[in-house]
């Protein structure tokens, strides 16, 4: 078994099938550094980690910090008030699960390498290519020249992956990789921030016109904040900031909350990263396998970071292949038990990816300041904000906390893809999901009408085809 790229579900994967046939992850960075910032970690994919590995668990939890059973949600980025929060904690406790949190993803990433077999991970030369053998194997070009031979090939190497351009004859990047420019920029800062809120707030995301702000908990003292803003690809290169990224931040979020403007000023320029965010629809048009290659990760379904779930949904497809893997008597049976993977896996995270992407739409494209009447003494009644996206968006504020329910019990209680469709989420996510598209349609505009409503929208028009699919294939039986 190779795999290709050291990242969550890389490591993950070689973790739980070290101990049922030999492993070789290929990695291309040299060694791993200390970088990267928190990843969180949700109910679904700790209660996998628990379920495959209860000592890697067991060293994860030791520095974790819990933000699932702490306050989250939504706040009117202008006057500073909740707009709706999130019940990240009942569905977890319903389940028995563990809550969701954040650990630095270093930390990780160590847990993870200290559990493997000397010899299993090889650092400073990725995967360029690979050729399917006579035999039913896999011969695997790595960048140094050298050639490495397995019985099965699994490309977890990112949204530019190298197998994935090799399985499809495409570029691993640019025009015609499949992945896609989100609109969005997002700013990062990571920093140690004495919050006035810290033990009582996991996270909060601050909503306005065209942007959107999160300030995230990440444990021992130390805060992480994102600014998501719509702009053309590449402006981290071409829009000036001359006097730095932090007051340029300040700018754009003038008369916003005083939260945000606390968090900015504390932040040192050094302290803040800015990309540009790229997604992948998982494909049910384009292959997932190539008899005995897969993909996992971002590899197939790269999301965009609003549902936490990247990290996440590349440690179900680490679980559901090894269940596959783990299965198979013989080698030729491999090709049914990686298209079985794929069957298990698509349309779940198509879901999870088309949430992902719609969270950022209809925040930035179809979210306001909300609509409210005020009564001052001096003027009277006051309407402020009376616009058609202010108005929208306080229609939405009792839909969402629906919403987020569907969502998160969506997300918890499907961890196990024993079914390659769950109808009942998906009729929810129809209903709710076509209101609040329904009636961001004129302030969305092309992002949301153009789309069309219901789950094509929130799933993608090939997230959709695959439920179909799923459907006739149910139907037939």
């Amino acid at each position: 078994m190779i795999i290709a790229g050291g990242g969550v579900g890389g490591l993950a994967l070689a973790n739980v099938l070290q101990h049922h046939c030999e492993v070789i992850l290929l990695e291309r960075t040299e060694e791993f550094k200390r970088f990267g910032g928190p990843i969180q970690l949700a109910s679904n994919a700790l209660q996998i980690i628990q379920t495959m590995d209860r000592n890697v668990y067991d060293q994860i939890m030791e520095q974790f910090t819990f933000t699932g059973d702490k306050t989250n949600g939504i706040k009117d980025g202008i006057r500073d008030e909740w707009y709706a929060k999130f019940d990240l904690g009942t569905p977890a406790k319903k389940r028995n699960m563990p809550y969701t949190g954040v650990i630095d993803r270093p930390e990780l990433q160590d847990i993870y390498i200290k559990s493997l077999a000397p010899g299993i991970l090889q650092n400073g030369d990725g995967v360029q290519g690979y050729t399917k053998t006579p035999r039913g194997g896999v011969t695997v070009q790595c960048a140094s020249g050298k050639v490495v031979e397995g019985d099965v090939l699994i490309g977890a190497d990112g949204i530019w992956s190298n197998v994935r351009s090799a399985m499809r004859n495409e570029p691993s990047k640019g025009e015609g990789s499949g992945a896609s420019y989100s609109g969005y920029t997002v700013f990062a800062g990571e920093l140690a921030y004495p919050s006035s809120d810290n033990g009582e707030v996991g996270y909060k995301v601050y909503i306005g016109p065209s942007q959107y702000f999160v300030i995230t908990d990440i444990g021992k003292g130390n805060y992480q904040w994102y600014a998501f803003l719509a702009k053309p690809p590449g402006s981290a290169d071409t829009e000036e900031k001359p006097d730095g990224s932090s007051m340029h931040l300040q700018k754009v979020f003038a008369g916003w909350s005083p939260d945000i403007h606390h968090i900015l000023q504390a932040t040192q320029e050094h302290e803040i990263q800015q990309r540009d965010l790229y997604d992948r629809p998982p494909s049910v048009l384009k292959p997932w396998t190539d008899e005995t290659v897969a993909l996992l990760g971002d590899s197939i379904h790269a999301m965009m970071p609003n549902l936490g779930q990247g990290g996440c949904q590349a440690i179900e497809d680490a679980m559901v292949l090894a269940q596959e893997l783990k299965s198979a008597k013989l080698r030729s049976e491999i090709p049914a038990k990686l298209d079985s993977y794929r069957t298990r896996r698509l349309v779940r995270s198509a879901a999870v990816q088309g949430l992902s992407r719609f969270a950022s739409d209809i925040i930035i494209r179809g979210f306001d300041t909300p609509a409210k009447i005020v009564w001052d003494e001096t003027n009277g009644i006051q309407f402020q904000n009376f616009n058609y996206a202010g108005i929208v968006t306080k229609l939405l504020q009792p839909i969402l906390p629906i919403f987020f329910s569907v969502q998160f019990n969506f997300l918890y209680e499907g961890w196990r893809n024993e079914m390659a469709i769950d109808v009942e989420a998906g009729l929810a996510f129809l209903v709710i999901g076509g209101t609040i598209l329904l009636l961001g349609a004129g302030s969305v505009g092309e992002a949301g009408v153009g789309l069309g409503l219901g789950l094509e929208t929130l799933l993608g028009s090939e997230g959709l085809e695959a439920i179909l699919a799923s459907v006739r294939e149910l139907t037939s039986l």
